[in-house]
């Protein structure tokens, strides 16, 4: 969910100037060649067990309810994700006195403006297959905080999750009297994450950037593969207000001597990162060079596709997701894990092709353009910035034959709404704007008022109270009758899709 800001390498060289120059000029738009990288190889180890496709709901044991809740409480009363001291001070404080778990195992670090989460379970989903134990650290949650934090490709439970807090609370606290703030909400996380891994233990650790990427709490490990998904405008505030600026902060995750998989760039983003990884003598595979997309067809519940990774082609491969961005997410995702496993370097062939179809197939992003009814379709997807309004506008109307399709929307007040909803605008027949629980939306009648301004007054309807928000959308999508193709799209923020999912699916 987060991002962050622009940090100095060391000073040019000639001679990585020239080297920089070169990387630029071969970044083009698309190109099937394949180069050979350089990667670091690692050994397989154990087997996790099988990947859960759904969230969690609440414990059923009221005991474990509450202490679930004791815990929840106590996290909310430090700062909150969008409240920032730009520092990783306190988190390598706290590492330090746990006897920094992060470093016990590799990892792989994922930035980039969206996709973040989707390419971090399928890269999950992909090292699970091939025998790793795996730990995922995502954000923000859909429905549980206990998604955050996953071994062996499921959410870990909620006595697990109370375990490490109350584990790591002495320490927290320590940390907290020696700082000049106190940790905050997604610091805390992100530790509880590290020692939960350390504790597992995982052989790999797949972990996303909560905002930016130098001073995000996430960046005091040190990744073996560093994953950097489409750049685009979104915490302008805090990152920049160019995709140039807003790259230099997110490549403060690439370290010395990494592997750095580079998805599709705006070329001043793609200038940025490819001098800092020159700068760090970092090895670069880029979408459309070295890695891509050769063809992708839509198919029943998803797409078939087939990827050029880094070691050749993998034909065939079906991805239960829609959209062209989720297929650009599994290239990515497929060359993160060869690099890892040091395919194009140490190994010349590719990885087992009937493994990775397993994976791929296996995979599940909820709240990603997730259908959660039918008879009309209702469907949740947590865009929530004008590049990710255009992914799913773009996918809607290649994997849905809806005739009419209703938008309910609820957006987080510190976003750029007007362009979210102009993004959605061509495709939605009306709306029905909305606000979640969440502190940080906003207000209903001020979202209806640009509302309708883009959309007009007829086409704009306000339920402040989403339950009867969700209610008008689906009566005006039954209009059309029952065997009509009208459809609903819940979208806006990650909290509307999540509180939609518990009232659809609950």
């Amino acid at each position: 969910m987060s991002d962050e800001d622009p940090g100095n390498g060391p000073h040019d060289t000639p001679d990585s100037l020239d080297a920089f120059e070169e990387l630029v000029e071969a970044e083009t738009d698309r190109d099937p060649d394949l180069a050979v990288i350089e990667a670091g190889s690692r050994t397989l180890r154990t087997q996790g067990g099988p990947p859960s496709s759904d969230v969690p709901a609440r414990p059923e044991d009221p005991e474990v309810d509450k202490a679930l809740r004791e815990v929840e409480t106590e996290l909310a009363a430090r700062w909150g994700e969008t409240k920032l001291e730009p520092s990783v001070a306190r988190i390598a404080a706290l590492m330090d006195v746990l006897g920094d778990p992060q470093r016990s195992y590799p990892s792989l670090h994922i930035t980039g403006t969206n996709g973040k989460t989707s390419t971090a379970r399928m890269i999950e989903a992909l090292l699970g297959a091939f025998e790793l134990r795996t730990g995922r650290y995502t954000s923000p949650h859909v429905q549980s905080i206990t998604e955050r934090i996953s071994l062996d490709g499921a959410p870990i439970s909620a006595e697990r999750f109370v375990e490490t807090y109350q584990d790591i609370k002495p320490y927290i606290e320590m940390v907290d009297a020696q700082q000049e703030y106190r940790l905050s909400f997604f610091e805390v996380l992100t530790g509880m994450a590290y020692a939960a891994f350390a504790d597992a233990p995982v052989d790999v650790a797949v972990v996303e950037v909560g905002m930016g990427g130098s001073w995000d709490a996430t960046n005091v490990i040190d990744g073996d593969v560093a994953v950097i998904t489409p750049i685009d405008l979104d915490h302008t505030d805090r990152l920049g207000e160019t995709p140039g600026a807003i790259a230099g902060e997110k490549a403060g995750i690439v370290k010395q001597d990494a592997t750095v998989i580079l998805a599709q760039q705006p070329v001043d983003a793609a200038q940025v990162l490819l001098k800092k990884a020159v700068e760090v003598d970092a090895t670069v595979a880029r979408e459309g060079l070295e890695f891509g997309i050769v063809s992708r067809q839509v198919a029943v519940g998803g797409q078939l596709l087939t990827l050029r990774g880094l070691g050749g082609e993998y034909p065939e491969v079906y991805l239960p997701l829609h959209g062209p961005y989720q297929a650009h997410n599994a290239a990515v995702a497929l060359a993160a894990v060869e690099a890892f496993f040091g395919v194009g370097a140490q190994r010349p062939e590719p990885l087992d092709i009937d493994t990775v179809r397993k994976a791929f197939a296996a995979v599940s992003s909820p709240g990603r353009l997730e259908v959660v009814r039918r008879s009309p379709t209702v469907v949740l997807d947590a865009a929530h910035n004008p590049a990710g309004a255009r992914a799913t506008a773009e996918a809607i109307g290649e994997a849905f034959d809806f005739s009419r399709l209703i938008g309910v929307v609820g957006a987080s007040g510190d976003k750029n709404v007007r362009g979210l909803l102009e993004a959605f605008e061509p495709i939605f027949a009306e709306i029905v704007v909305t606000q979640n629980s969440s502190h940080r939306a906003m207000d209903a009648d001020e979202l209806a008022a640009i509302a309708v301004e883009v959309f007009g007054e007829d086409r704009v309807q306000v339920e402040p109270r989403l339950p009867d928000a969700l209610e008008a959308a689906i009566t005006l999508a039954e209009e059309e009758g029952e065997f009509a193709g009208g459809g609903v799209l819940v979208t806006g923020s990650v909290i509307t899709v999540g509180e939609a999912r518990l009232l659809l699916k609950g």
